[in-house]
């Protein structure tokens, strides 16, 4: 029988949980002794350093919405590479269209990782809804996609697939500044959702009882309004010494060594594979309850979960892990158990190749 031939396709290299979720997906399928690639349509990034020597690697700098170039040559890298699957992540799933129409037996599977689950209403259904007809079957990261994708699609093979972590990067670059066993880590790139105005809130309300304890930020940031206004938040606050930004890191295995507590204070979210990745390096955790963060923490068993935008609450329940090695340890190993048994890598390529053989 000849090997399936998937490519994973993707906008970017940034360091989003989209595309740290196209790579793994690649490098694992590799491992599955599957005819795996991965293509990167716009734009490359720190996650290539992330990518398995084995897997097949395309980046084609798309420059416009229909590009003539980089469609030829996608389309002539699929055929010398035996592919038939399209795993077409998120915004790509257009690129994906413009190629199947050149080649119609190619398969069109769509991921969505949407992740502003509170707006799904007011969401853009055009020209989704139409090039959806095209799809041989969706995959949703939470129940929410799951219902807005059989409610508003033509394709009605909707498959609910929990995301997964996996580290692949095992080098030490990156040192936390502050005090060993006093950081607090925060993963997520610099956007409105992730809501860090609340999490700096939290901790000015925390650090007062705690103050030789440090957050630290670390994700992606432009110079952009939203980016401006935090550090300017930090410093009204005067926490300039307290809060460190990292930027983009791929080491996160390392940082996370380092850390003491996980943190997640966003608006909202899919499945964010920052929490996952907390679990895997035994974190105690403290989220804010939306998407389906609850799914993986349970309340006072694999960790705290809290309601969104409220700073004392969030505060709190900082303080408590910070009081309690005892219960940061039972949080931590519970969640680990809690990722191992429901959230792994091995539960997600069997539903994935799953699917692709369906």
């Amino acid at each position: 029988m000849n090997k399936i031939g998937v490519i994973q396709i993707i906008d970017s290299l940034n360091t989003g949980g989209a595309e740290v979720l196209a790579v793994n997906i690649a490098n694992l399928l590799v491992e599955e002794n599957i005819n795996s690639h991965l293509c990167v349509t716009r734009q490359e990034g720190k996650l290539i350093e992330s990518i398995n020597k084995k897997t097949g690697y395309l980046f084609l700098n798309k420059k416009r919405i229909i590009d003539i170039k980089a469609i030829i040559n996608f389309k002539n890298y699929i055929k010398a590479n035996n592919i038939s699957i399209l795993h077409a992540h998120s915004s790509s799933f257009f690129f994906a269209f413009c190629v199947k129409i050149i080649c119609p037996k190619l398969k069109i599977i769509w991921h969505d990782h949407f992740g502003k689950t509170q707006e799904l209403k007011r969401r853009n259904i055009f020209p989704l809804k139409q090039i959806s007809f095209f799809f041989k079957g969706i995959i949703a990261v939470n129940n929410e996609l799951q219902k807005w994708s059989l409610l508003n699609l033509y394709c009605k093979r909707v498959y609910l697939l929990n995301n997964f972590a996996v580290f692949n990067n095992f080098e030490k670059h990156t040192i936390l500044k502050g005090n060993r066993g006093k950081r607090i880590v925060h993963l997520g790139a610099f956007r409105a959702q992730k809501d860090h105005e609340n999490l700096i809130n939290a901790f000015y309300f925390f650090q007062k009882d705690f103050k030789d304890w440090s957050l630290h930020l670390v994700g992606g940031y432009i110079e952009d309004n939203y980016f401006k206004k935090i550090k300017r938040f930090i410093s009204e606050k005067g926490l300039e010494k307290h809060i460190f930004v990292y930027g983009v890191c791929t080491d996160i295995f390392n940082i996370l060594q380092q850390g003491s507590l996980g943190v997640l204070s966003s608006k909202s979210e899919g499945l964010p594979i920052a929490l996952l990745e907390y679990g895997l390096a035994k974190l105690p955790v403290v989220v804010t309850n939306v998407g389906d963060c609850n799914k993986v923490v349970v309340n006072n068993k694999t960790g705290f979960i809290v309601m969104p935008n409220n700073s004392a609450l969030l505060a709190n329940k900082l303080k408590q892990l910070a009081n309690s090695k005892k219960l940061s340890t039972y949080f931590g190993e519970n969640l680990n158990i809690q990722i191992n048994s429901n959230f792994s890598k091995e539960n997600f390529i069997k539903q994935v190749l799953h699917i692709y053989r369906s």
